[in-house]
């Protein structure tokens, strides 16, 4: 298998095949080779490292989402972590760690995504 083959397993695994086939046929010249790169280096060469389970990778990125403000992002990675084995519970608790280290207003925005993402 390719890095690509690798990579394309992971995300399906972690983000479900609605979201990847939506992606994948929504390429264009333009977006053929970022979707390509972010493939293989994001999901084929760094979800595939066996140093973290999903569950922690998942927990790092819900964090890294909420300080830098990717709201899109972030609704996407809910339902990842939430298919990764994180409870809704243990969601609540990283947004209430990021409250403290990413700030209290990026907290209160994910709170609102989640609550969205919670009831679909």
């Amino acid at each position: 298998m390719t890095r690509y083959d690798d990579g394309m397993k992971v995300r399906r695994e972690v983000l479900g095949d609605t979201h990847v086939d939506a992606a994948t046929a929504a390429i264009t010249d333009l977006t053929e080779d970022f979707q390509q790169l972010i493939t293989e280096y994001a999901w084929g060469s760094i979800w595939t490292r066996p140093g973290l389970d999903r569950k922690s990778r998942s927990m790092i990125t819900l964090t890294a989402l909420i300080a830098r403000g990717h709201h899109e992002e972030l609704a996407m990675h809910l339902r990842a972590a939430l298919r990764n084995g994180l409870t809704t519970d243990e969601i609540k608790e990283v947004i209430l760690q990021s409250a403290i280290y990413c700030g209290v207003p990026d907290a209160n925005t994910a709170f609102r995504i989640a609550r969205g993402v919670f009831a679909e």
